[in-house]
């Protein structure tokens, strides 16, 4: 087979935040053409990772080199909202320079700023047109675009200027059905090295292999998403059965040490009493090489038993400690057919869209549509943030909104205070027995926000909702998938399973909502 040349490298990279965590330690990186996935926790320094291969952040030790071009998209874009199209798209001085040519300028700072790109119109309409924003005006104002079309087309800039390394970071958050069928064709027909981080289980399975950073160690699985869970699904069967064997062979350590000092208590006692008829000098050598032996067997059983255990330890850190979410929320309940919400000709100030909704029991709802068309704002109007437009809406049932931006939790509290916020007539041994069920146990439901990953602070966030008093029984969820880990969408999906009442969510996640057992969408056009 044909080697495959490196596009990509990194040698011995060690980063460390200034207060002491550690993101990376001597790694090292050789990658070449080819789709790449970067999985893990939140928290696990994914974006950490590809800020420093981009350049954006200096390691600690180590160095990165790609050969060519490198491009990188981070998750959000900073912008400046008053920018056009054109400038957004780094083609603004170039465009001005062949319109001052084609009327008769010879100045040679056009033919400089030029260059090669006399061809960068025709490129500029085909990549808008690849990425469905060929309806866009170079002089508009990037501040009058969705949050969709502002990453599609901050990853047109990059397309533009032909990298043969491109790094994105969860490019399809914010992203509707049809955008994201379009960022999909720029992943399945770049041609050189691209390194994508995203929790999209569709975009994963589109990559060659996949890396998951956990604990600061990078390791590489080939294939898509469906070939690294069935990987995983093997590689943690076989660390369970090593558990199990050397849990036994501990337990058989333990009682051969307890057997061998019985033995022992008992041959001392027999010696001993043989020993009171005999000469002092032969009473102390026996005693001495009793003393001897016994120490020898002791020291024989206790090694073996301290090698058990350590075998077990290696057994153990093999296990992945991703439990699972089940508690108990009987009084988010909703009797069938209960009205819930009504919403008749209801529109937001901002967005075209018009919602006409009969929300009833415990109807699971996904409120779906294209980016732009004013979901979120429609949400904003039903649970009193905002006023309507138009239109009327009524909801009948205790009902707790989850916005895009998470800010829900107190950061200088800890997570059994933040609850306690929403709680406020719970006591504190039910809140502590309810939050081990959201896998806060012990002292980890004591540690302030401010410090938990991205994971944890999902978690307390949701048990701050469902553990609420009153219950709700309406939950509204405003893209809850956006940024978060593999793992943590699961465990959002379990606590959800547990969830009793209705549910009205926006999200463009299609694998999420088909894990949530809908019953119905509401398509806004």
């Amino acid at each position: 087979m044909p080697v495959r040349p490196i596009s990509l490298t990194a040698t011995h990279l060690t980063f460390t935040w200034p207060d002491g965590t550690p993101v990376v330690a001597d790694l090292d990186l050789a990658l070449g053409p080819g789709r790449h996935g970067l999985i893990g926790r939140n928290g696990s320094g994914k974006s950490t990772l590809l800020r420093l291969l981009a350049g954006e952040l200096s390691p600690s030790s180590g160095h990165v080199q790609a050969a060519g071009e490198l491009a990188y998209l981070p998750q959000d874009p900073a912008v400046d909202p008053t920018r056009s199209v054109a400038e957004l798209l780094g083609v603004e001085a170039t465009l001005k320079a062949i319109a001052a040519i084609e009327a008769g300028s010879v100045d040679p700072a056009h033919f400089d700023a030029v260059g090669d790109d006399w061809d960068i119109a025709g490129r500029i309409e085909a990549t808008l047109g690849r990425v469905g924003l060929d309806h866009l005006g170079l002089d508009r104002s990037v501040g009058t675009l969705s949050g969709g079309e502002l990453v599609l087309l901050s990853l047109t800039a990059l397309l533009l200027r032909r990298p043969s390394v491109l790094l994105l970071d969860e490019p399809t958050n914010n992203l509707d059905r049809r955008t994201r069928g379009r960022l999909y064709d720029v992943v399945d027909g770049f041609t050189g090295a691209l390194v994508v981080i995203s929790h999209d289980r569709e975009l994963l399975e589109r990559v060659d292999d996949i890396g998951e950073l956990r604990e600061g160690e990078l390791r590489w699985f080939g294939g898509g998403y469906s070939d690294y869970e069935a990987a995983i699904e093997i590689e943690q069967e076989a660390a369970s059965r090593a558990v199990a064997a050397a849990a036994s062979d501990v337990r058989r350590q333990q009682r051969e040490l307890a057997d061998q000092q019985i033995k022992q208590a008992r041959h001392d006692r027999h010696g001993r009493q043989h020993n009171r008829n005999l000469p002092p000098i032969v009473a102390n050598e026996y005693k001495r090489r009793a003393e001897v032996t016994a120490g020898r067997l002791r020291g024989l059983h206790e090694d073996r038993l301290t090698e058990a255990r350590s075998t077990l330890d290696d057994a153990e850190g093999r296990v992945r400690n991703d439990r699972e979410i089940s508690v108990d929320l009987p009084a988010t309940r909703v009797p069938p057919r209960r009205w819930v919400l009504v919403a008749e000709g209801l529109r937001a100030e901002h967005g075209d869209a018009e919602l006409h909704l009969d929300l009833r029991g415990p109807e699971r709802i996904a409120l779906t549509g294209p980016n732009g068309i004013g979901k979120t704002s429609l949400l904003r109007v039903l649970v009193g943030v905002d006023e309507p437009a138009e239109g009327t809406c009524g909801v009948f049932v205790p009902v707790r909104y989850l916005p895009q931006d998470l800010r829900l939790l107190d950061p200088g509290m800890s997570v059994v205070d933040n609850v306690r916020r929403f709680a406020p007539e719970a006591d504190q041994t039910t809140i502590r027995s309810q939050l081990a069920r959201f896998l806060f146990r012990g002292r980890a439901a004591d540690h302030p926000a401010a410090t938990l990953s991205g994971g944890e602070r999902w978690r307390a966030t949701l048990a701050c909702l469902l553990l609420a008093d009153p219950a709700p029984q309406l939950l509204i969820l405003d893209e809850p998938t956006n940024s978060l880990d593999l793992t943590s969408a699961h465990h959002l999906v379990e606590a959800l399973d547990s969830y009793e009442g209705a549910l009205l969510v926006v999200s463009h996640d299609e694998r999420f909502l088909d894990d949530l057992a809908l019953d119905r969408r509401v398509d806004l056009q």
